[in-house]
């Protein structure tokens, strides 16, 4: 099983302190805003403000590093996972063009719910290319794109509450890594060991080091 630091790479600190502690895949969440690639799960509201859940915080008492911040401070490390946040699409070529020019070759994970962003990095050998799925009819609509497929995706992100040990095993067979999320307990820890997935995408670090230590 794979250990996933989710949003640890939104923050510079936590993205080292994720790689330190030897996960395999830190995941950062990418939006274009203003014509800059922000790193940041919270949505912008308006040039001013950020909203994250019921929380609503002023732009300039936050600090949100740029994407070619990231990958500078992971200089070079292949252990990245970008989730790319829409609504518009153009997020993902703008990505796809910065990696070719800062990071060249380096491999690295993207990841989103829009999976027309993927197509942007086609011709990017390198860069793995996951599918994600937050909710029942998303998570079917993926099952049936995925049998109809020539080849088999690299991986899935899907919402540990949809997933059935049936479902599990056939994305297994066709070849496809598949991660949970949220597992922040260790009850869901256990759940997710239960339907013997392949990945674990946490924001606890304590879960994601139980989960290193088990291998």
């Amino acid at each position: 099983m794979i250990a996933v630091a989710h949003r640890a790479g939104n923050s510079l600190a936590e993205l080292r302190a994720a790689l330190d502690a030897g996960v395999d895949l830190v995941e950062a969440d990418v939006r274009l805003f203003r014509d800059a690639l922000e790193v940041r799960h919270c949505r912008a509201i308006g040039r001013h403000l950020f909203w994250d859940g019921w929380d609503v915080n002023r732009r300039r008492s936050l600090a949100v590093p740029e994407l070619a911040d990231v990958l500078a401070a992971a200089g070079g490390d292949p252990r990245l996972m970008l989730d790319l946040k829409g609504p518009g699409l153009s997020v993902a070529p703008r990505v796809a063009g910065l990696l070719r020019r800062a990071a060249p070759g380096v491999p690295v994970t993207v990841c989103t719910k829009q999976w027309r962003m993927l197509d942007a990095f086609d011709d990017d050998q390198h860069v793995r290319r996951v599918f994600s799925a937050s909710d029942p009819m998303q998570l079917a609509r993926l099952m049936t794109r995925l049998r109809q497929a020539e080849r088999p995706a690299y991986g899935v992100s899907i919402r540990l509450r949809l997933l059935t040990r049936q479902v599990v095993a056939e994305l297994l067979r066709r070849g496809t890594l598949v991660m949970v999320w949220p597992v922040d307990t260790e009850a869901a820890l256990a759940r997710a060991t239960r339907l013997g997935v392949s990945g674990v995408i946490s924001k606890n670090l304590d879960v994601l080091r139980r989960v290193l230590a088990a291998r």
